[in-house]
C-alpha cells in the first residue's frame, strides 16, 4: 500500500487557487472502506468553502481537501465493514466531517455508500449523489410529494434542478421550472411541464395556488416564492439564510441561534403572514437513499446531466466553471482522462 497520494487542497479560506500536494493515506477506521477514486463531482458548497462562506456552519482544519462526491473502487475494508468487499464498485456523497474527493483516494464510512448503478459510468455515478439525495430528501421526505401536487422548482438546467425534476416527475407531481431559453428543450425533456424562461418573465407573475417550491437562488427569488405558494403550502431552500430552526435542529450554540433567527427574520414573517411552512434544508448522506436512486437509474427513472468532464490535474478549472453558474446539469473530475 502506497505511503502517500495526491490531492487538492488549500491552506486557508480565500485561497484563490488548489494546490497539488502530496499527502499521506487515509487511515481506515474499522467502520470506513478505502475507495480508489475514479471520479468527482463539483458542487457549489464546494466553491463556497473554498472562499470561507460555510465557516459560520462548518469548521475545518487545514490544510483541507475539498470535494463531496465520489465514484471509485474498494481496495481495502475495515474490520467491522458488513456491506462492501474489495473490487466492489461505488458512489456516495461523504458525510460534511469526512470530505476530500478531491484526491486519489478517501476513507468513508460504508454508510455513505452504496453500489455504482451497473449502467452508469464512474463519471456519470460520481454526479449523481449529493444532488439526488437533496432532491429525494425534500420532495420526499420533506414535502411528501403526492400525484398531481404542484412544485416550482428554480434553475431547472442546473445540478440539482436537473435531478429535482426527474425525481418530481417519477412522483407525480405537476412540475415548474425556471431556466433560460436556451436550456427549454433540455428541462423539457426532463418531465418539466411549465417552462419559464427568468430572463423575460417573473415566475411570480405567471404561477399561482402552488404547493411547493424548491428554492436554489435564494434573496428577492425566494421572496417572491411566497407569492405563488398556497396556505399550508411549503418553500424549501438550500440557497437562503438558515433560519432558527435549522441551526437549533443543526445543533448550533445558542449564540449562533440566535444570529440566524435575526439574519432570516424578513423570511420567517413572509411565512407567517402567508401561513406557508418555511424550511432550509442541508442534505445529509445516506446509501441507503442512495441505494433507491440507484435502482431508479437502472430502470432508466433518472438520467444524469453532465455539462463537462475534467482530469484530475484540471480540478482547479473545474472550479472555476462551476463559478461562472452556467453549467447544464453536472461537472465532473475524471481520473480516468
Amino acid at each position: 500500500m502506497k505511503s502517500t497520494m495526491k490531492a487538492f487542497v488549500i491552506q486557508h479560506y480565500g485561497q484563490k487557487k488548489l494546490e497539488l500536494m502530496k499527502v499521506p493515506m487515509p487511515a481506515v477506521d474499522d467502520n470506513e472502506v478505502l475507495v480508489e477514486i475514479r471520479a468527482a463531482s463539483v458542487n457549489p458548497i464546494d466553491t463556497s468553502t473554498q472562499r470561507g462562506g460555510m465557516k459560520f456552519l462548518l469548521h475545518y482544519d487545514m490544510p483541507l481537501i475539498l470535494g463531496s462526491d465520489l465514484a471509485g473502487v474498494v481496495i481495502k475494508v475495515g474490520s467491522s465493514v458488513t456491506n462492501f468487499q474489495i473490487g466492489d464498485e461505488v458512489f456516495g456523497r461523504v458525510n460534511k466531517n469526512k470530505i476530500g474527493t478531491f484526491a486519489d483516494y478517501l476513507a468513508v464510512d460504508q454508510s455513505d455508500l452504496a453500489l455504482k448503478p451497473i449502467n452508469l459510468t464512474f463519471e456519470q455515478s460520481a454526479s449523481m449523489p449529493l444532488v439526488s439525495l437533496t432532491a429525494y430528501q425534500i420532495l420526499h421526505d420533506m414535502m411528501k410529494i403526492q400525484p398531481h401536487d404542484q412544485v416550482l422548482i428554480q434553475g431547472g438546467s442546473g445540478g440539482l434542478g436537473t435531478v429535482a425534476i426527474q425525481i418530481a416527475k417519477r412522483m407525480g407531481a405537476h412540475v415548474a421550472t425556471t431556466t433560460s431559453a436556451k436550456n427549454e428543450g433540455l428541462v423539457k425533456s426532463l418531465g418539466a411541464d411549465q417552462i419559464i424562461d427568468y430572463h423575460h418573465e417573473n415566475f411570480a407573475d405567471s404561477l399561482h395556488d402552488f404547493n411547493f417550491v424548491i428554492d436554489t437562488r435564494g434573496g428577492k427569488t425566494l421572496r417572491d416564492a411566497f407569492k405563488i405558494v398556497r396556505r399550508g403550502g411549503q418553500i424549501v431552500t438550500i440557497s437562503g439564510i438558515p433560519n432558527y430552526k435549522f441551526g437549533k435542529t443543526y445543533g448550533l450554540p445558542l449564540w449562533k441561534q440566535m444570529l440566524l433567527s435575526v439574519a432570516s427574520f424578513r423570511n420567517t414573517v413572509l411565512a407567517h403572514k402567508t401561513s406557508v411552512k418555511f424550511d432550509f434544508w442541508f442534505m445529509k448522506p445516506s446509501g441507503q437513499q442512495l441505494m433507491v436512486i440507484k435502482q431508479w437509474v437502472e430502470h432508466g427513472s433518472i438520467v444524469p446531466v453532465v455539462d463537462r468532464v475534467y482530469g484530475f490535474g484540471d480540478t482547479q478549472q473545474a472550479l472555476d466553471y462551476s463559478n461562472t453558474g452556467h453549467a447544464r446539469g453536472k461537472i465532473v473530475i475524471s481520473h480516468q482522462i
